[in-house]
């Protein structure tokens, strides 16, 4: 897992990635990411990204100088990730008791990109600097940020489609630019979605909220005790008749209902790395010859503003303490 540093203004720390990546050799081959199908949705989103989040507009374009391409691929690349591409599964919980508030999430994803996750460390000019964990750069799939608020996604697959944010750029705004809970539904609620997929949002106050977002519907559910917990598929009655016909390979039923048997009501740290880690049920224990595992773990301590991940499967390695955030 790559551990990046983001620093100066968004536009700044966007050319340094990517010019990183280019002098890595690590240029993206976008002929081949990016159809027609994509650049005309892209065109179609890119008001409502400069609407809601001009900053990362420029971020993505410092990127794009960085790397040497052309923005307008570079945009379509990320801003079609999770709307075009079904490959995100994962396992959250967010829960709060009078022994701690914590975020907890598994990531799961095709083995091959393991070594290409990213740890990224983001202190910028403005906005709120946080930690975040991520298969697709710029955008985030889980994360705390200076305010003691902890956010992460799991992808739904989806069956409808809309011009939108997808879950990545969702979780990247809330890192950067909300405190509290309020702040971030307040932000889901208003803005358009493009993908499907469930956020789950911690702050320092207790609060908990799960959203189920596509481009149709929105869920939303808070509570200031106690547990919210999703995997790879809608559970609420409002958003069940989105249900994919898919077959449950990647067992997002099983990994539920090991979420849902459990009484959160004295969870502590070790209790959330022992259900992370599958010994409280199935999470993360995949057969060796699936394409696919936990790639990483994340939690995080809110009360006592700790991140702790484990770069692999959590079955498997030990989770460490993230020593950036000193």
């Amino acid at each position: 897992m790559y551990h990046s540093r983001w620093r100066g203004s968004n536009r700044e720390a966007g050319y340094k990635y990517g010019d990183n990546m280019h002098k890595n050799g690590k240029d993206l081959d976008i002929d081949k990411l990016v159809d027609e199908e994509k650049l005309k949705y892209s065109e179609q989103v890119y008001e409502i990204y400069y609407k809601h989040y001009p900053e990362i507009i420029e971020e993505i374009k410092g990127f794009a100088e960085g790397l040497r391409m052309d923005f307008v691929k570079v945009f379509a690349f990320l801003t079609t990730m999770y709307v075009f591409t079904y490959e995100n599964y994962c396992s959250i919980i967010g829960t709060s008791n009078k022994n701690g508030i914590f975020l907890a999430r598994n990531s799961d994803f095709d083995k091959s990109i393991q070594k290409l996750t990213d740890s990224a460390y983001y202190k910028l000019d403005k906005g709120y600097s946080f930690i975040g964990n991520t298969t697709a750069m710029i955008q985030m799939e889980d994360g705390m940020n200076e305010k003691g608020l902890a956010c992460g996604l799991t992808f739904v697959y989806p069956t409808e489609k809309g011009l939108g944010f997808n879950a990545g750029f969702l979780i990247r705004y809330i890192l950067e630019k909300c405190a509290t809970i309020r702040e971030s539904r307040e932000f889901l609620e208003n803005v358009e979605i493009g993908s499907s997929q469930n956020i789950i949002v911690a702050d320092r106050n207790g609060d908990v909220l799960l959203a189920e977002l596509n481009s149709k519907r929105k869920y939303f559910e808070q509570i200031s005790k106690g547990a919210l917990y999703r995997t790879n598929h809608f559970v609420s009655k409002k958003m069940r008749l989105f249900k994919c016909d898919l077959n449950d390979d990647i067992r997002s039923h099983d990994r539920y209902n090991t979420l849902e048997k459990e009484n959160y009501t004295n969870y502590r740290l070790e209790d959330i790395r022992e259900l992370l880690s599958g010994k409280r049920g199935f999470l993360c224990q995949y057969e060796k010859k699936q394409s696919f595992d936990t790639i990483w773990s994340s939690i995080y301590d809110i009360a006592n503003n700790k991140i702790y991940r484990s770069e692999g499967n959590p079955s498997r390695r030990k989770f460490i303490e993230d020593k950036r955030w000193k």
